[in-house]
C-alpha cells in the first residue's frame, strides 16, 4: 500500500489590508502550484504515483481543498473531506490580527522550551492534542484500506480489502504531515514536525509499506518531493 503526502500550495496568509486570515485560500502561485502537482499525480508513469490512485483524502481547510481540486479533476475521484487532517489550530484571535503582531507571535515562539512548545501558542490548540488529533485519526482511515498496528510495536499486518485499495492521495498540511510520517515511521513525537519532516508547498511525501519480519513496516520512499515544480515557483 502507497500513501502519497501532499502539502498544500502556498496560502495567502493576510489580507490586502494586511490583517491576518486563519484559514486561507491560496494565492495565484499557490493555485499554480496545485495545478502542476494535479498533472504530475496524474501521469501514471511517473513517481510519485505509478499508477492509479484510488482514493483522494482532504484536509477541510480552504487551502488544502483548493489544492486539491485540480488534483480530483485530473484523478477522476471525489474529494473526501477528514477534519482530522486539519493544521494546528491557530488562536482566533489571530483572524483579523495585524500581520506584525502574529509574526512577533511566531518569531517569540521559536525560542521556547519544549515543554512551553508543547502548549502551543496561547489560545490555541496545544501541540498535545494536535499530536493526539494525528495518532487517532490515521489509524481508522489505514484500516479502511486493510493496514493495521501488529502485536509488535513498529510492524504492521496488511490485509487489502476488496476491491483492493493499494494507494491514497491525501492533502493536508506541514504540521499535519509531518504527524503522519512521525506516527507511521515510529518515532516519538515532537511539537515541531513541520521542520523536522520539512515539506514545501505542494511537495509529495511517499511511504509505502514494505514486507518485514512476516509483516510489513512503512517505509519513508520521499519527502519534499517538488520536482513537478519549476525552481522559481517551490516556496516554503
Amino acid at each position: 500500500m502507497e500513501l502519497i503526502l501532499v502539502r498544500h500550495g502556498q496560502p495567502a496568509w493576510f489580507r490586502p489590508d494586511g490583517t491576518g486570515d486563519n484559514d486561507p485560500g491560496l494565492t495565484d502561485l499557490g493555485h499554480a502550484q496545485a495545478a502542476q502537482a494535479a498533472t504530475r499525480l496524474a501521469d501514471s508513469e511517473d513517481e510519485p504515483a505509478r499508477g492509479d490512485v484510488d482514493r483522494l483524502v482532504v484536509s477541510p481547510m480552504l487551502r488544502a481543498q483548493q489544492t486539491a481540486a485540480p488534483i480530483a479533476a485530473a484523478l477522476g475521484l471525489e474529494v473526501e473531506t477528514l477534519d482530522w487532517l486539519a493544521e494546528l489550530g491557530m488562536p482566533p484571535a489571530w483572524e483579523g490580527s495585524p500581520r506584525e503582531v502574529i509574526e512577533e507571535a511566531f518569531a517569540t515562539f521559536q525560542h521556547r522550551t519544549r515543554d512551553e512548545w508543547w502548549e502551543g501558542h496561547p489560545g490555541g490548540e496545544s501541540l498535545r492534542a494536535f499530536h493526539d488529533r494525528i495518532a487517532a485519526g490515521i489509524l481508522p482511515l489505514l484500516a479502511s484500506v486493510g493496514v493495521e498496528p501488529a502485536d509488535e510495536p513498529g510492524l504492521w499486518s496488511v490485509e487489502p480489502p476488496s476491491p483492493e485499495i493499494d494507494r491514497v492521495v491525501a492533502v493536508a498540511h506541514g504540521g499535519t504531515n509531518g504527524s503522519i510520517i512521525a506516527r507511521l515511521l515510529g518515532v516519538p513525537p515532537e511539537p515541531w514536525e513541520w521542520d523536522r519532516f520539512s515539506m514545501g508547498h505542494a511537495s509529495f511525501a511517499v511511504l509505502r509499506t514494505v514486507p518485514v519480519a512476516g509483516r510489513h513496516i512503512w517505509s519513508l520512499r520521499g519527502i519534499g518531493d517538488g520536482a513537478h515544480l519549476p525552481v522559481d515557483d517551490r516556496t516554503f
